[in-house]
């Protein structure tokens, strides 16, 4: 089982110019006690004793990882005989998973975690699917798995809002599951057998942690599973993969008669706890709809990109007042900055036009991607966000002698990471008062890399 990892004691930081959640502010003191900003004082002299830096942001939330994907980035890049997808790419992440025990997700989930926090990522919303032996067994700690995934949150420092997964079937209309999904597969009671042990390692382990429920897609549901999951979860968070490919919804009205967030929003109470991830195919009614229930869109640009998914409507689900926050998903690249401007180069492709998802004009691109991010993410996580007195310190200092930071300041400072210096241009990073990373690199780099490299080395053997 993980340990508890120790809070931080009292520290003091200056920054020139920090973002507070009404603005831009210069000469910020920000005094930390117990992981969590005790004070905060713009316009201040820096004192004898401050650890000094150019500027603070709010660290990022990533609001859907499958960590042991890590491993596996870059494994799935050879054409096979017929049109590749996302189902033969499926196909190869089922081998690869295969063979996986604890120890090495722990190894594999703690490099992701490391590459999150370098890159600007303070938490993670774990969709964690792999729970059973290799046999497809039940352990007898029903955690077993998600105890690996919280060391490995310990080990790294991130924050973690665990969302075990709930999967129950192959395909809509409660098809039975296929042998190579035997790892993943519970019943009710199983899982609330599971969801109940997972919160207790995590609370014991972690300053903060989160535990949601995450069924994980409406194929893999039954409606009566679905609403049992939304009855377990009561106020925690919920998490759900839909519409993220053509296939999916194609089946889904063979199945129903209705498309996938269509039939969602019809069957259940969808609320601002919920994260749609991915949502990628919706009328624009469904995304106008989506937008009025407060939902958070969980979007995966990189892996968007690399799985063939497609370009999610953010035009229509804006415009109705959409929420959206950034995710990971497959790890296949871990970097926040790629994410964000991945998403917006995704909506100027698909509508030959430029600074798409600034809010108005004279709006900085890249800042109103930044908050949108940092707010929708905090919500679907269960998290309050932001540089803000009471909250948890996890901030970002920017390197300011970056050569693309050169000369900006304010929303200037972020369009220039987002578009042009990337995670180059991050230089620490806190988290819950802790500072994890220095010059770009995590404390724990050198001997986490080593141990990943081990287990590679033996899952490829």
């Amino acid at each position: 089982m993980p340990t508890r990892r120790p809070s931080a004691g009292r520290a003091s930081l200056f920054f020139q110019h920090a973002l507070l959640p009404e603005g831009w502010a210069r000469d910020v003191r920000i005094t930390v006690a117990d992981g969590r900003i005790a004070a905060l004082a713009p316009g201040s002299a820096p004192a004898p004793d401050d650890e000094r830096h150019g500027c603070a942001l709010p660290g990022l939330p990533n609001l859907h990882s499958h960590a042991f994907q890590r491993g596996m980035a870059g494994r799935a890049e050879t054409r096979g005989p017929a049109q590749d997808s996302f189902w033969t790419w499926r196909d190869v992440m089922y081998r690869f998973v295969a063979r996986m025990t604890p120890d090495d997700v722990q190894a594999i989930a703690a490099l992701a975690y490391v590459e999150m926090l370098e890159s600007g990522f303070t938490r993670v919303g774990e969709f964690q699917y792999l729970h059973h032996d290799r046999d497809g067994q039940r352990f007898a700690n029903p955690a077993e798995m998600s105890g690996a995934i919280i060391a490995a949150a310990a080990e790294s420092g991130i924050g973690l809002t665990l969302l075990p997964v709930f999967y129950a079937h192959a395909g809509f209309g409660a098809q039975p599951p296929r042998v190579n999904q035997a790892r993943f597969v519970h019943d009710l009671d199983g899982y609330a057998r599971l969801f109940a042990t997972a919160a207790e390692v995590a609370a014991g382990a972690l300053p903060d942690a989160v535990v949601g429920v995450a069924p994980h897609s409406l194929r893999a549901v039954s409606p009566e599973q679905l609403a049992s999951l939304i009855a377990m979860a009561e106020r925690s968070p919920i998490h759900i993969h839909i519409a993220e490919q053509t296939g999916e919804v194609e089946a889904c009205l063979a199945w129903s008669g209705q498309r996938p967030v269509e039939w969602l929003l019809a069957h259940a109470e969808v609320d601002p706890r919920w994260c749609l991830v991915h949502a990628t195919h919706m009328t624009d009614a469904e995304a106008e709809a989506m937008a009025r229930s407060g939902a958070v869109a969980g979007l995966c640009p990189i892996t968007e990109a690399n799985l063939g998914d497609g370009i999610f409507p953010a035009a229509p689900f804006l415009a109705a007042g959409g929420r959206y926050g950034i995710g990971s998903d497959s790890n296949v690249l871990i970097d926040a900055t790629e994410e964000m401007r991945l998403l917006e180069y995704g909506q100027r492709l698909a509508h030959r036009g430029r600074n798409m998802l600034a809010n108005d004009t004279g709006r900085s691109t890249g800042r109103d991607i930044y908050t949108a991010a940092l707010a929708g993410g905090a919500s679907a996580l269960g998290v309050t966000s932001g540089l803000a007195v009471g909250v948890s310190a996890d901030l970002v200092s920017l390197d300011l002698a970056h050569p693309s930071l050169a000369a900006r300041t304010a929303d200037g400072l972020i369009d220039g990471l987002v578009f042009a210096a990337g995670r180059g241009g991050i230089d620490c990073i806190w988290r819950h008062g802790t500072k994890l990373v220095s010059g770009g690199r995590h404390r724990a780099r050198a001997a986490i890399i080593a141990r990943y490299r081990r287990v590679l080395e033996t899952l490829s053997a």
